[in-house]
């Protein structure tokens, strides 16, 4: 029998879910749109949704896992919203003040099919849209951000955290260019 998954350490389940990129998709879009559905038919109307993170940039390889962007009004409270997601198969991986992270998908065996990411934020913590609509406007900048992670992926294929941290600096380099260019 397979240890659940909140009896594994971070090493194991670095291990059961590794890095793994894949040429761009063009279901990912889809499967963005169908979560997207099923997340507002439970959350407050006034909740605004974004496809976001490498999926959702054109044409460059990717962790096949749709990252959402849900930004709540002030007004809503986080905890009923993390209690109807629980209910409908997202697990809450953190939480900080004006902020929740939630993921749907990986399983005592790995992967699903089908793999979320959900960032409920605060209204206006949104720095993830500057950065995908940048790259999205930049193939060169969006080749060499591919690049960068294809580099990356064997070195960190088992170390999320420090995959995450290796791509910090050039996200903020390009997400701050991205702000004045579109603010």
């Amino acid at each position: 029998m397979s240890k659940k998954l909140s009896e594994m350490s971070i090493e194991e389940l670095w291990q059961l879910f590794p890095i793994v990129l894949t040429k761009h998709r063009s279901c990912w879009k889809q499967w963005y749109h169908d979560e997207e559905a099923m997340l507002k038919q439970i959350f407050p109307p006034n909740v605004q949704m974004n496809h976001v993170g490498s999926t959702a940039i054109c044409g460059i390889w990717a962790k096949p896992i749709i990252d959402i962007l849900a930004e709540v009004p002030e007004k809503n409270d986080f905890e009923d919203m993390k209690e109807l997601l629980i209910r409908n198969g997202y697990t809450c991986m953190s939480q900080s003040p004006g902020r929740m992270s939630f993921n749907k998908g990986y399983t005592e065996n790995g992967f699903a099919e089908k793999v979320f990411h959900l960032h409920v934020r605060q209204s206006g913590d949104h720095d993830e849209l500057y950065f995908r609509d940048y790259l999205n406007e930049h193939e060169d900048v969006a080749k060499e951000y591919e690049k960068m992670k294809l580099k990356l992926w064997k070195e960190y294929e088992y170390n999320r955290d420090g995959y995450t941290e290796a791509k910090t600096e050039f996200i903020l380099e390009y997400t701050n260019i991205a702000k004045r260019q579109f603010l």
